[in-house]
């Protein structure tokens, strides 16, 4: 059973969806409308995690790249790589390998959320 869900808000949260499920492989698991048809809610999947997120009004700073960010375990850190670049995605680190036997890479979203990918899982 899942514990952390990480929320995210988008000022256009269908084009997040769309973006998000293009770019990194997300599949929408629920969308929920409000009454005039925007996005109230909506969580994607990618394997066992989700993620939630809706709207946001007014415009927000950039987070900087050493922000807090979500960290995705996956195992074709390349073959992602290579679907995020192809789709936009500002890659913020190149793949690398660790110290600790990880293959990771970094990339901003549409709204400048950093997300982390990498083959570690704990």
């Amino acid at each position: 059973m899942r514990t952390v869900y990480p929320v995210f808000r988008y000022p256009d949260p269908r084009a997040a969806i769309d973006w998000l499920c293009a770019t990194f492989g997300f599949a929408v698991h629920a969308v929920h409308e409000a009454p005039d048809g925007s996005v109230a809610h909506a969580e994607l999947i990618l394997d066992t995690g989700i993620i939630m997120l809706g709207g946001r009004a007014e415009p927000r700073l950039r987070p900087a790249e050493d922000d807090a960010a979500v960290y995705v375990a996956i195992d074709d850190v390349d073959a992602h790589y290579t679907r995020a670049r192809a789709a936009g995605a500002e890659i913020i680190r190149e793949p690398f390998d660790t110290d600790y036997g990880s293959r990771d890479y970094a990339a901003r979203d549409l709204a400048g959320n950093v997300w982390s990918f990498g083959t570690y899982r704990p």
